[in-house]
């Protein structure tokens, strides 16, 4: 995985294409919605148990690879965030390369549920440089599950990015990727060796604390906690407390949901000394992306944070 380029009219062509004949952009979604849901299960592109590794690895195309996994919340109202993502996909890419932010942006999309209720609760892609992004992306079953404890599966999701997942950047270079996880929740209590069991399938006998997968996480992945606005948990205190409690100011909170993919794409391109903010910002403007204003509010509430913390 990870040969070949973006190529945009392809992309808006593809999109221009399903539009015309009414076809759901995630049509894996639509696929199982017509389906019993005890038989919905994950699009084998993004199924995570007995996965070895996901990897994301140089080539003659790409000389220095660098890895960028999101992974978002697909319970509830969080279905809408993938969405946005897809259609904002050439943006998001078109930023990272054109502007220069990242040289080999290698991108990997999975989806987050609920280990206790749902179906699905974690699937992960591959990294990809061309329009196969594309694709996994649009596979994600939105299943729209969640269990109503104001908790769902992140740390699994952690787990999984900490210790499935080998990157040439890492191991190469001892540089770390960069992992943003999308969503409006606390984690479980501890990461239960029963969902690694069965969502995994690793031998896991004995519970895992939360603090300690994102410690072991944090040593190979730059990792934000985007929160959205898109349920009254984002002006909860304790969602905040608690995701600052793991990540510092890597907790990121985004007044206008459709601004993800550039909040994205200049938290890159700031952790990679590429640009300032002020610059990204009128990057942002100059490409007319809707989203520079939250994105300002975001990375300025960011910025006047004491304790820099980078996970």
């Amino acid at each position: 995985m990870g040969y070949g380029h973006w190529d945009d009219t392809a992309y808006r062509a593809a999109a221009t294409f399903r539009a015309r004949r009414g076809q759901d952009d995630f049509g894996y979604t639509a696929e199982m919605r017509d389906r019993p849901y005890d038989s919905w299960r994950a699009h084998p592109s993004l199924e995570p148990f007995g996965v070895r590794a996901r990897e994301c690895r140089d080539s003659d195309e790409h000389g220095a690879a660098l890895p960028i996994a999101v992974l978002f919340d697909v319970t509830g109202s969080m279905g809408r965030v993938p969405r946005i993502m897809q259609n904002k996909l050439g943006l998001l890419h078109g930023l990272l390369r054109s502007r220069g932010y990242a040289d080999d942006p290698q991108l990997l999309f999975g989806a987050i549920g609920d280990a206790d209720s749902d179906r699905v609760p974690l699937q992960v892609g591959q990294f990809e440089s061309d329009n196969r992004m594309d694709e996994q992306l649009r596979s994600i079953l939105l299943e729209g599950g969640g269990g109503g404890q104001k908790s769902e599966s992140y740390e699994l999701a952690a787990y999984f990015m900490a210790t499935h997942v080998t990157t040439d950047a890492w191991d190469k270079r001892g540089k770390r990727g960069y992992l943003f996880l999308i969503g409006d929740e606390l984690n479980k209590p501890r990461l239960a060796s029963r969902h690694i069991r069965a969502v995994i399938g690793d031998s896991v006998r004995q519970d895992v604390s939360v603090q300690s997968i994102y410690r072991e996480l944090a040593e190979r992945w730059h990792v934000y906690f985007i929160l959205p606005d898109q349920s009254s948990y984002f002006h909860d205190p304790e969602i905040a407390e608690h995701w600052r409690g793991l990540l510092g100011q890597n907790f990121l909170k985004l007044d206008d949901p459709a601004a993800v993919c550039e909040l994205i794409a200049l938290t890159i391109g700031l952790g990679e000394d590429r640009v300032d903010l002020a610059t990204g910002l009128a990057d942002l403007r100059d490409v007319g992306a809707t989203g520079a204003d939250a994105v300002a509010r975001t990375l300025g509430e960011r910025k006047a944070l004491p304790g820099k913390r980078t996970a």
